[in-house]
């Protein structure tokens, strides 16, 4: 009866509730764009224009929500424990003078990378399970075959439970290795873009938490689009080795054969194919990850600080 009072008093238990805020708006408000994002870099061709009046012609809107169950069941833990871990390491890496300064640059830029790589343990199986469910269907080339019942359609359960029966505990973490390349030094650039935009949007704000809505927005989006720009090859390259079934004959045989074979039939476009696509959600979804985080984050603070929170968890 008495845990959530208790669990909301604690800093650390209202960090986790704003992350967990933050995480949902995000895969709630980009999730069809994913979805094109997904099936682009999959697809030999078509635009995401084309892809998309295929999906609602054969699914209707529901289509580009397939999958989405996985990431939003998980993502209040997921998205909580980055922000968690962020906040310790930050400052662990280069310790501000006094507990009340904002982390460097450079504590920011490492506490971001190591965050990354430690994300990929908790996001490869839900992001595997996603991209099956994002890509069911989508063997032909064209998207204009008669609709399944929704029925008829496994969800995130069974697919999980398919991979476990079919490939052991390993297939879960098919992929772990591209996704620990793309997410370390995408959150290095993520945090550190984040922190300098909103710092330079409103002086002082790093260290008074008094920025507006718009700094949090824009330096939210900004941040999503420098990350993924800057990592997007490895992402193409992710989805079409987390899409190999164990159960049918591989394409590819890893990391580097996958660069090889993609650029060899598809030349080098193909590691940017589905970047525009991409780019426009990173800036909706992060901006909402940032608002909605920083937004929970001064619901548990009268006077709204909330760096007040941080320098608590970091004591």
């Amino acid at each position: 009866m008495d845990f959530w009072p208790e669990f909301l008093a604690n800093s650390w238990g209202r960090e986790f509730v704003a992350g967990g805020c933050g995480g949902a708006a995000g895969i709630v408000s980009g999730y069809p764009l994913d979805t094109l994002r997904i099936r682009q870099q999959q697809a030999g061709s078509g635009s995401a224009w084309s892809i998309l009046r295929g999906v609602i012609r054969r699914d209707g809107p529901a289509g580009l929500y397939r999958g989405m169950g996985a990431p939003l069941a998980s993502v209040t833990f997921q998205n909580a424990m980055v922000f968690q871990i962020y906040a310790v390491l930050s400052r662990a890496f280069d310790k501000p003078a006094s507990p009340h300064d904002p982390p460097s640059y450079k504590g920011v830029a490492l506490g971001g990378f190591f965050t990354g790589a430690l994300q990929s343990l908790m996001l490869t199986p839900v992001e595997l399970v996603k991209i099956r469910l994002q890509l069911q269907d989508t063997s032909a080339p064209a998207y204009n075959r008669p609709s399944r019942r929704p029925s008829s359609q496994p969800g995130p359960v069974m697919v999980a439970r398919t991979i476990l029966r079919t490939e052991g505990m390993m297939g879960l973490y098919r992929g772990l290795t591209i996704t620990m390349l793309r997410d370390a030094p995408a959150h290095s650039l993520y945090f550190w873009t984040y922190e300098y935009v909103r710092e330079k949007l409103h002086p002082g704000c790093r260290k008074n938490g008094q920025e507006t809505m718009r700094t949090m927005l824009v330096a939210g989006g900004l941040a999503g689009v420098v990350s993924w720009a800057g990592s997007y090859p490895l992402d193409v390259v992710k989805t079409r080795l987390q899409s190999q079934s164990g159960s049918s004959p591989k394409r590819y045989m890893g990391i580097t054969d996958c660069f090889r074979r993609s650029i060899q039939e598809e030349g080098y476009r193909v590691l940017w194919r589905g970047l525009g696509t991409a780019v426009a959600r990173a800036f909706v979804v992060n901006g909402a990850i940032f608002v909605a985080y920083e937004l929970a984050l001064r619901c548990f603070f009268d006077d709204g600080n909330t760096a007040d929170i941080r320098t608590e968890n970091a004591l």
